[in-house]
């Protein structure tokens, strides 16, 4: 993994969005990302050092809240837990431990 550089996330059209620097984005924080036509990204660096991007809507709530989420891991998954009723969603595949019908949006993402 890139350890410098630009955080890009790919938008559901194709295109690249800069979201900040690597080195901005603090392990364990989430950053949002208005991607074009209005979606949102929730934007993580993991403690080890990949960068991952889901959704920033919760699916429980209907608010744009993934960002503020609390991050872990769960058996060496990385996770983000919603603010709001807690659910826990996988970063990789977004899909949520809690109710695994329920899922996240997954964005690709990359340093550059």
């Amino acid at each position: 993994m890139n350890r410098t550089g630009q955080v890009q996330v790919q938008a559901p059209d194709g295109t690249w969005v800069t979201v900040c620097a690597y080195e901005e984005l603090e392990p364990g924080c989430g950053v949002a990302a208005l991607l074009p036509r209005g979606e949102q990204a929730a934007v993580f660096r993991t403690p080890g050092g990949e960068v991952h991007a889901v959704g920033n809507r919760d699916p429980f709530s209907h608010a744009d809240v993934i960002a503020d989420g609390i991050t872990g891991s769960v058996d060496g998954v990385p996770t983000v837990a919603s603010p709001m009723y807690k659910q826990t969603f996988d970063l990789r595949s977004g899909v949520c431990l809690d109710a695994p019908d329920t899922a996240l949006p997954v964005y690709p993402a990359q340093v550059v």
